[in-house]
């Protein structure tokens, strides 16, 4: 098969013919239909996440399944389906307690000695990205990080809902529970806070502001339910935050992974509000806060993580969001490539000039 392989840091992705296993006890094989690519992508690429050289990247997928290995009963051969990094044990405290998103297994691999689910032409290992590897035309998966969904969805828009609109619309849904008629901002209109915004939306929040610096993403966030914008690079954006919401928001949403706007995120919140951390800041990075915030003005700082998400419950949920209309997805795609245009799409995106780029498979 073809893959978008990561042979080293700060380097474009190499286009090679892969090898792929059968699957084995409690493992899908898929055809790759989809994959969104998503800007944990880039970080991997870019040594901000620590992910070892070669691997083939790519979480945010949809396919179909070609074939189940022992034990799998959720799925079928021509089931489609969504991929998703946070794979749970069913077992462990956070799993029962009902948080699957924090299950400490979700990254682990094969059993220590086993064949490796991905070889290069050499039948040499290759790292698999959280369980998926998605820039590749097939996945061989753990069976629980996938979901099935229905048969009438597009694999193209449900891609996207794998990573980035999963952990915008959670971040607003789950993991805050954002009431109606409340104050949200979202700082950061790329896929993710684009979906953060649709979920303020779709419960019915008051007054929506979209913080970026790119006027075309603005633009796009008014149609997709900002009601306000406010351009980042025109002036103090903490400041504009301030005097459209009468000194701060009840509700922030920082969907950059910035020091700098992370510290915006807790100024633009009100008294008593919640600034939510949704965007990847690098993990070598510490970002100094105003703890007198926090406590004088009892501001809470929450972490968000893909969505908070219960995917198998969630996603067949956003999908039918998509279909009776409340969720846009369509607006959100910048354009379709092929596998082979992988490195100019991640250029792209350094350059901010899409919201989400699909690579389709045919």
């Amino acid at each position: 098969m073809q893959a978008a392989v990561m042979r080293r840091n700060h380097a474009p992705l190499e286009i090679e013919e892969a090898g792929i296993d059968e699957p084995g006890s409690g493992e899908v094989l898929l055809k790759t239909s989809a994959s969104g690519i998503c800007h944990s992508d880039l970080h991997v690429i870019e040594g901000s996440l620590p992910v070892p050289p070669p691997c083939i990247l790519g979480h945010e997928p949809a396919g179909v399944v070609e074939a189940v290995g022992e034990g799998v009963t959720d799925f079928a051969p021509g089931d489609r389906v969504i991929g998703c990094l946070t794979a749970w044990c069913g077992v462990c405290r956070f799993c029962t307690q009902g948080r699957p998103y924090l299950c400490p297994t979700q990254f682990v691999g094969r059993p220590e000695g086993s064949a490796p689910r991905l070889t290069d032409a050499r039948g040499e290992a290759i790292g698999q990205f959280a369980n998926l590897s998605s820039f590749a035309e097939r996945m061989l998966c753990p069976e629980r990080s996938l979901v099935r969904i229905r048969d009438d969805m597009p694999l193209d828009r449900a891609s996207l809902i794998g990573c980035g609109v999963t952990t915008g619309l959670g971040a607003a849904l789950n993991t805050v529970h954002v009431p109606a008629g409340a104050s949200v901002v979202v700082i950061g209109c790329g896929g993710v806070g684009l979906a953060a915004i649709q979920g303020a939306r779709i419960v019915g929040a008051g007054r929506i502001v979209a913080v970026d610096a790119q006027p075309w993403k603005l633009d796009l966030a008014e149609k997709l339910g900002a009601s306000h914008c406010v351009d980042a690079s025109d002036g103090d954006p903490v400041a504009a935050v301030q005097a459209l919401t009468g000194g701060g928001a009840d509700f922030v949403f920082e969907c950059i992974g910035l020091a700098a706007t992370v510290q915006q995120a807790i100024g633009m919140t009100v008294r008593g509000g919640t600034a939510v951390l949704v965007g990847v800041v690098p993990i070598t990075e510490m970002v100094p806060i105003p703890a007198a915030d926090l406590t004088l003005q009892e501001k809470r700082l929450v972490g968000s993580y893909m969505g908070s998400n219960r995917f198998r419950f969630d996603m067949p949920k956003y999908v039918d969001f998509y279909m009776d209309g409340r969720l846009l997805l369509d607006e959100m795609i910048s354009s379709r490539i092929g596998l082979d245009e992988v490195n100019e799409a991640l250029d792209r995106m350094r350059k901010g000039e899409a919201a989400r780029q699909v690579i389709v498979f045919d």
